[in-house]
């Protein structure tokens, strides 16, 4: 799981200006490695301008496609959107590794759901694979999508989403918000705030019928929507939620006081590809990530903001804390699930495994 892979890129399409959609070629040999659930990400690695940087993005095609594609959107001052969506084309070669995360929900060819999935900017990616692989694998569950964008001409998958729309007419419900461009119902205009989402409930979408509700985007329209949905009555346990990194504000670590005549090194063990390696690192000064980085390590990461999740691990000896947590959900966190690159060590030995998936 920690390894990049060297994919060739074979196809690279415009969806907007400023977004593009990346394809995958796989060879044979690593089908198994690449297959994925709908919903997972992939990370990214190029070398720019001397740099090694990471970067994760979510799958956009369908399971059943038996393609791997992703959406990269330009960001302001991000490096590798920038470099790929002005210098990416096909033949070129990056390193990936393969799919991850858990931004989905078991799926039932005999259940009988009705989704619900509240999409800003290039959160429709996961969602866009979420949508396409549920309505052919349960051909009794429907999906309720909106989707919020500055304006049509930015509304990344348009052409896939209308025609989605045209091929599952009784079990797909598709509504734009646009925030810069006005349309004929009021309700549909503005931004997918906690208020707007709460008129959607009142109004157009009847929360008791609502099994799995999804959420992707900044990570203010998220607490918002999730707020109104279970104001509405829908069980936090029903919502699923997935943030981009690019819309987390930069966190810095505050260290805390450590009493005194208290050792303050800890002795640190991964375990990662069936391989222990053991360093020595101080408790409240970095990261156990960034502590095991700099040991020579060849740690498991991308963003490094406690978002992507591709750095998650199992605390297996001695305890942590972490800063910042907006990738894993409550069950995960209590059965020992942490992030690396958030967190830090308090006891003075520490287990931690990259391999255990449960």
């Amino acid at each position: 799981m920690s390894k990049f892979y060297p994919l060739t890129v074979s196809q690279v399409k415009h969806e907007t200006r400023d977004a593009i959609a990346v394809t995958f070629e796989v060879p044979a040999e690593l089908k198994d490695a690449f297959a994925y659930q709908p919903g997972q990400h992939l990370t990214l690695r190029a070398m720019i301008d001397g740099e090694d940087v990471r970067r994760s993005y979510s799958i956009c095609s369908a399971v059943q496609d038996r393609q791997l594609r992703v959406a990269i959107k330009r960001c302001a001052g991000g490096l590798f959107s920038n470099w790929a969506n002005e210098r990416l084309q096909p033949g070129a070669t990056l390193e990936v590794m393969p799919p991850m995360g858990h931004f989905n929900v078991p799926l039932d060819p005999a259940s009988s759901r009705h989704y619900l999935a509240f999409a800003a900017g290039s959160g429709i990616t996961p969602i866009l694979s979420i949508i396409k692989t549920t309505l052919q694998a349960e051909p009794h569950s429907r999906f309720t999508l909106v989707y919020g964008n500055r304006a049509s001409s930015t509304v990344i998958f348009r052409d896939e989403l209308t025609d989605l729309k045209d091929q599952y007419m009784d079990r797909l419900r598709l509504v734009y918000v646009m925030s810069r461009e006005q349309q004929d119902i009021e309700l549909f205009n503005g931004r997918i705030t906690e208020e707007k989402c709460g008129q959607f409930l009142k109004h157009w979408i009847d929360v008791r019928d609502i099994d799995v509700a999804f959420i992707c985007g900044p990570e203010d329209m998220m607490h918002g929507v999730s707020r109104a949905l279970q104001e509405a009555g829908l069980e936090k346990e029903k919502i699923r939620i997935e943030l981009f990194a690019a819309s987390i504000p930069k966190h810095e670590h505050k260290p805390r006081k450590i009493e005194a005549g208290a050792r303050h090194h800890t002795e640190v063990t991964v375990i990662m590809d069936g391989v222990a390696a053991s360093f020595s690192m101080d408790k409240d000064k970095e990261s156990v990530l960034d502590a095991g980085l700099k040991a020579g390590i060849e740690m498991r990461y991308s963003c490094k903001g406690g978002v992507c999740s591709t750095c998650r691990c199992k605390v297996l000896e001695g305890e942590v804390e972490m800063d910042v947590n907006y990738a894993l959900e409550d069950y995960e966190v209590r059965r020992g699930f942490v992030l690396s690159c958030q967190s830090f060590p308090v006891t003075d030995k520490l287990v931690i495994d990259f391999d255990i998936a449960e």
